[in-house]
């Protein structure tokens, strides 16, 4: 283990937050209760919706409406000059970065003690998408990690984990937000020790890393052939999104929550709708998965049970699901 060569933080303690996505909201809000916010960094509005409207990251519209005195930056690029330099003369302490989207340059970070926050337990799942990789994987435990900035991603040296238990039934949509309410108390725990001037980080494990790309429309599957746990972990682990979208007697159908039948075995083909009301399918291996949130075109979730007793489904009804890169054949 090495100490960190930054100065311990002397009071008025003052951080600059960069971040833009959904999972720093909770850190950012505890923070600004707890020190002075110095500036936030956040990415530029984008075209979002049908409309393509104009709209802020989380983080800039919760500054908005919270803190709407704190200097407020959406740059293209963080690391030009001037920017660079304004940040850089604010008398801030420490800079803590959660899911921002830029890379923080040398010219931006030399000196500084920053940090930042990933929704991993480090080394595993470095990269855009460790929250998905955790349930695609199957992972029993989950966690945040606090870490210094580094030249490779996600690669810098560790300074607090969390970590808690994760549910089968869970989504990766319900993970990410649990995983961000524990960010702020790790996140300031951090802060603390440091303060202190007891922070004692330590490398990652090399050996250890796994990586967890970033997701995209074409992830938006699963096969019924490769049983019902492989189907619960791809179903938890693409929704919201992209999710995974299977067809009931051909009609479009969004699983959005499923658990292994603990009570139903079958040697029917794969995709028989084995009990209708119980919303359970046959799957490879004899195991079913059971339906439990569906939501047809256009309409919300609803409890499986509301959906099929609201239509005519027959005991012969077949679930198609769409293969890797396929046209969504059933398989």
């Amino acid at each position: 283990m090495r100490r960190l060569n930054a100065k311990p933080m002397t009071t008025p303690r003052s951080i600059v937050f960069f971040g833009s996505g959904a999972f720093g909201v909770p850190t950012l809000a505890a923070l600004s209760k707890r020190y002075a916010i110095g500036a936030i960094v956040t990415q530029p509005d984008r075209p979002a919706g049908r409309g393509g409207k104009l709209t802020p990251t989380p983080i800039a519209e919760w500054a908005a409406a919270h803190v709407p005195d704190v200097p407020l930056y959406k740059p293209e690029r963080v690391n030009q000059a001037d920017l660079v330099a304004t940040l850089r003369a604010m008398p801030a302490e420490a800079w803590v970065v959660i899911a921002f989207g830029q890379k923080l340059g040398r010219a931006l970070l030399e000196g500084k003690f920053a940090m930042n926050l990933h929704g991993s337990i480090l080394p595993r799942w470095r990269g855009a998408a460790p929250i998905n990789a955790a349930i695609l994987a199957g992972d029993l435990v989950a966690g945040n990690t606090v870490i210094t900035l580094a030249d490779k991603m996600d690669a810098g040296l560790v300074l607090g984990i969390s970590r808690r238990e994760v549910s089968p039934l869970w989504t990766a949509g319900e993970l990410h937000d649990l995983l961000s309410q524990d960010g702020p108390d790790l996140v300031v725990e951090v802060l603390e020790r440091h303060v202190a001037g007891t922070l004692a980080p330590t490398a990652q494990d090399e050996s250890l890393v796994t990586l967890a790309g970033k997701m995209s429309k074409v992830d938006g599957w699963m096969r019924l052939s490769d049983g019902a746990e492989a189907c619960r972990r791809r179903v938890h682990g693409l929704t919201p999104w992209p999710g995974v979208t299977a067809a009931l007697n051909g009609e479009p159908l969004k699983l959005l929550r499923v658990c292994v039948d603990p009570e139903v075995v079958s040697n029917l083909p794969v995709g028989s709708l084995v009990d209708v009301q119980a919303g359970s399918v046959s799957c490879g291996g004899g195991a079913c998965l059971r339906l439990l949130e569906v939501q047809p075109p256009g309409k919300r979730g609803m409890a499986w049970a509301d959906f099929a007793r609201g239509r005519a489904i027959e005991s012969d009804a077949m679930l198609a699901s769409a293969a890797p890169q396929s046209g969504g054949g059933a398989c």
